[in-house]
């Protein structure tokens, strides 16, 4: 066997490189062990030393080679195959082997991209379910909100009225937990008294106020004279927040100090509004940006310049004094822009207020505030000038953004129920201590005379501000219903003739 081996590996011997395992022969050996590539030294020393076929044909070749191989070799050696035969045979098997190996590699990375193909496909067509899905619910909700807006525009406007009632109703009911203050009260006019006032313009403001938690006043502009005051004890007492009507002697403060007028655009972050639009819209921002320029001392002076902090009647009994603090707001509670916006830590009655607005309707002169009790204090009344006030120039620049809250602006609730004339105002909405108030001070801007209204609602979440607007309309409507405007056609006294 060794000679036939060896014989067998000479024959190779001009063809093939030498060595490829040391110590085994010429080249001839080499090249049988390239074409098995596989066939272990162990395998290869058992045959040189003499071990039995059987023997050495149980080892395990390496690389994969199966038995059958390696007993090949050797009885191809052992039995006189011919050399040419046994090589084209190792060749081929070599090859076939290769091709199969080549072959199975391929298809298992055929089968791996497959799956990872097909697990890409079917998250990429997941990922598009989902996005189809998210895109018709958004569409669907649109196509709501589009057939909600149609529905909405088709629905009546007593419809939308009872709709409105009821989201008001809830959501009342919701933060009921939150007001303690009931928003009425069974006897609103119980303690006045009104035998000095007018009767005409009384009974329309008690018509007006039902049984509100509230108090109207009338005031007539050209003397002071206090036509009505329904509720008197809530009108008389210590005074609450003003809630945003104190924008309006922050208006006139910057007016007055040049910081801005009426077409001045201030930038709001994305946005620049003027002082008509912020007025009639009640912006906060705005206001507080104004405040914080004008400084504490300036708001302040022109604040009291309007009677704010100091009693408005003249030995009306039973007045309270509202409060106006002389010192800032702290910067952790908002601070000057807070007192500007809200009238944070700011005390005003409904006097009070009746008192500035008066001041403005009649181009500069405040009044002390006169309650005649009786026929016979009417009869004396005689009106007394607490200080003018220059501001005549700035009136126009102010009038117009207190127009555009009654036409489209937090008072336009007033339309509803009037229209015959231009009534010119300002509402405040806000809360305090479980408490929700809501303020509209306003004057009609007629021809044949003027008057002051100043509504203050109280109670929870149902009281605001454009609430108060809409009772004073509801109040100039039943003025305009006995022709009140028409009859008072005495024009407003000058100053000159004041003096």
């Amino acid at each position: 066997m060794l000679e036939k081996l060896s014989g067998f590996g000479g024959a190779f011997g001009a063809t093939e490189r030498k060595g490829l395992y040391g110590g085994y022969g010429d080249a001839g050996g080499a090249m049988v062990l390239r074409l098995v590539h596989g066939i272990p030294r162990p395998t290869i020393e058992a045959f040189r030393m003499g071990m039995p076929v059987h023997r050495v044909s149980i080892v395990r070749p390496l690389s994969g080679w199966p038995r059958y191989r390696g007993r090949m070799i050797f009885r191809a050696v052992q039995f006189g195959i011919p050399r040419r035969a046994l090589t084209l045979a190792l060749m081929l098997c070599f090859a076939v082997g290769s091709y199969a190996a080549t072959i199975s590699n391929t298809r298992e990375s055929r089968g791996e991209r497959k799956v990872t193909d097909s697990s890409k496909t079917t998250s990429k067509r997941r990922a598009a379910s989902s996005r189809k899905k998210r895109s018709a619910k958004s569409a669907k909700k649109r196509r709501g909100a589009r057939s909600s807006a149609k529905k909405s525009r088709r629905t009546s406007p007593s419809k939308k009225s009872a709709s409105r009632r009821r989201s008001r109703r809830n959501s009342a009911s919701r933060s009921r937990s939150r007001y303690t203050t009931s928003a009425y009260e069974s006897n609103p006019t119980e303690g006045d008294v009104s035998a000095g006032e007018d009767p005409l313009v009384r009974a329309a403001a008690v018509k007006a106020l039902g049984k509100r938690n509230g108090t109207v006043v009338a005031i007539d502009p050209s003397n002071g004279r206090v036509l009505a005051m329904v509720n008197q004890q809530l009108a008389l007492s210590s005074g609450v927040e003003p809630c945003s009507t104190i924008k309006i002697s922050v208006a006139m403060a910057a007016l007055s100090e040049g910081i801005v007028d009426n077409d001045t655009p201030v930038r709001l972050g994305n946005r620049q509004l003027n002082m008509n639009k912020a007025l009639a819209y009640s912006n906060n921002r705005y206001f507080e940006n104004l405040g914080r320029e004008l400084g504490f001392e300036r708001v302040q002076h022109y604040a009291r310049l309007f009677g704010l902090g100091e009693k408005a009647g003249w030995n009306i009994e039973g007045e309270q004094l509202g409060e106006y603090p002389s010192k800032v707001l702290p910067a952790k509670q908002g601070g000057v822009g807070k007192m500007c916006s809200f009238g944070r830590s700011i005390d005003m009655t409904p006097l009070q207020l009746g008192a500035m607005l008066m001041a403005i309707s009649n181009g500069g002169t405040l009044y002390y505030l006169q309650h005649p009790r009786s026929p016979e204090e009417l009869e004396s009344f005689q009106p007394r000038v607490k200080r003018y006030l220059d501001i005549a120039s700035l009136i126009p620049d102010v009038s117009e953004g207190m127009l555009g809250a009654t036409r489209y602006g937090t008072a336009r609730r007033l339309r509803a129920s009037f229209t015959s004339e231009d009534v010119l105002g300002k509402t405040g909405t806000c809360s305090e201590g479980g408490t929700r108030y809501g303020w509209f001070g306003s004057y009609a801007d007629s021809q044949q005379g003027r008057i002051v209204v100043v509504v203050f609602l109280q109670g929870d979440r149902s009281v605001y501000g454009p609430k108060a607007a809409g009772i004073a309309g509801l109040f100039y409507s039943e003025l305009d219903k006995h022709d009140y405007f028409a009859k008072r056609s005495a024009p407003l006294p000058t100053e000159s003739a004041l003096n």
